[in-house]
């Protein structure tokens, strides 16, 4: 077992001379081995060696009894121990899941590496695990042998050899009570189907840990193909391979803020790209939205409407949460462009923003304003925003678009209302 387990701490380049490698010790066979592996091998890694055990308090006096265990062993051998300890509620992923992230999270604040026991079983029985429940390239890599700081040297190590090695080396360990029940689907697995294949293959699980490891490295070649430092437009990305095209798309959810894309998550995202609508928008897990803008994918903007301002009939108004400046003046001349419009106005003078049903015409003829947009090619979002001036009759012109030809004056007296942008200031 020693040398499978120097062998994989040198595959992966899990330790370099000088550190501090605590291995997580829970008092059981795994992870005892690993202590004691650990320890044989700390001179020859020029390591410092520590030992971490988390107390979950889930067996009673059962769960006292291994942080006694432990504790005495390492007093024994002279092993710096941390202990951690907490009371595991089941959250919506369930007791399981609670307890490990108790665990990981215990582990990880400790100053140095981690070391877990996971072994060429562990390995197959995930693999299997996350085929039972669906799973793509990355499920199938099964256990990851470094995960920042956490390493997991024995996954060359099958449980046979584990105790083997504890015997030779006379190491003891508890068992846990709970591991004989068939509460977890991982227990389930282990006791009732993996007998049964390892009839057909005794090297099952070598087998499936070196598969497991080979598809790792299959997953990473791609996740280095599909990293972006902007993501592709959409007719890039519809002409990209599937398997390229979700890991981009996996990327840039994460990057928005859903934390654990799904399969159904990447699945939507996917359609809009190659939705026909190209505002088309999709909700995602986290309060996220992202929004088909033409060409590209982007998380939406908060969209919110444009609330009537009136406006006076001279002078100048600024309005900086819309980055505008307005001013109103007698005009001297007719002038009619994008930002500035010559009209005749009949009462008050006002923004909103569009409405259903409204209209205007321009040069090309008249045109609802959503048709308008999407003939622009303004996102869905900010349609709201774009100011429409207004008199008591209806619509004068549309900022940034020009003014309504039906409304423009064609002999003075009249108005001049000019947009300027502002600036933005530090």
């Amino acid at each position: 077992m020693l040398t499978d387990l120097l062998s994989q701490l040198r595959r992966y380049d899990m330790v370099q001379p000088g550190d501090t490698v605590y291995v997580a010790v829970s008092g059981g066979a795994d992870s005892m081995a690993l202590l004691w592996g650990m320890y044989l091998l700390r001179e020859k890694m020029g390591i410092k060696l520590a030992a971490a055990h988390f107390n979950h308090h889930l067996r009673g006096a059962e769960s006292d009894r291994d942080e006694a265990f432990v504790r005495e062993f390492c007093d024994r051998w002279d092993i710096p121990l941390a202990v951690g300890q907490g009371q595991v509620t089941p959250g919506k992923k369930g007791l399981e899941a609670a307890a490990r992230e108790a665990r990981y999270a215990f582990l990880r604040s400790l100053p140095g590496k981690i070391a877990t026991a996971h072994t060429a079983d562990d390995n197959a029985e995930t693999l299997l695990l996350h085929l039972i429940r669906g799973t793509g390239l990355k499920g199938l890599g099964g256990i990851n042998p470094v995960n920042g700081i956490v390493i997991r040297p024995m996954l060359d190590v099958t449980r046979q050899q584990v105790l083997t090695f504890l015997e030779e080396n006379h190491i003891p360990h508890v068992e846990d009570s709970s591991n004989a029940g068939d509460q977890f689907l991982r227990n389930r697995l282990r006791h009732d189907i993996m007998p049964l294949i390892l009839r057909e293959n005794p090297r099952l699980a070598e087998n499936l840990s070196a598969t497991a490891q080979r598809l790792r490295q299959d997953e990473t070649a791609l996740a280095e193909l599909s990293r972006f430092d902007e993501l592709p437009t959409v007719p890039q990305l519809q002409s990209l391979s599937p398997a390229l095209r979700s890991r981009m798309l996996e990327q840039f959810l994460q990057q928005c803020g859903v934390r654990e894309p799904e399969a159904n998550h990447i699945a939507l995202a996917e359609s809009l790209v190659f939705s026909p609508n190209p505002s088309a928008r999709a909700n995602f897990p986290g309060n996220v939205t992202i929004c088909r803008n033409y060409d590209r994918l982007v998380p939406a903007p908060e969209s919110v409407a444009l609330q009537p301002i009136s406006l006076p009939e001279s002078g100048t108004v600024e309005l900086p949460e819309y980055r505008l400046r307005i001013t109103v003046s007698p005009a001297t001349e007719i002038i009619n462009t994008a930002d500035t419009f010559t009209v005749c106005p009949e009462g008050q003078l006002f923004l909103r923003s569009r409405q259903s049903g409204d209209n205007i015409r321009l040069p090309g003829g008249t045109k609802s304003l959503k048709k308008l947009f999407i003939d622009r090619k303004i996102p869905a979002a900010a349609r709201q925003q774009i100011p429409i001036l207004c008199d008591s009759r209806g619509i004068l012109g549309v900022v940034g678009i020009g003014v309504h030809l039906d409304r423009a004056a064609d002999t003075l007296p009249a108005a001049t209302v000019r947009f300027e942008t502002l600036e933005h200031t530090i």
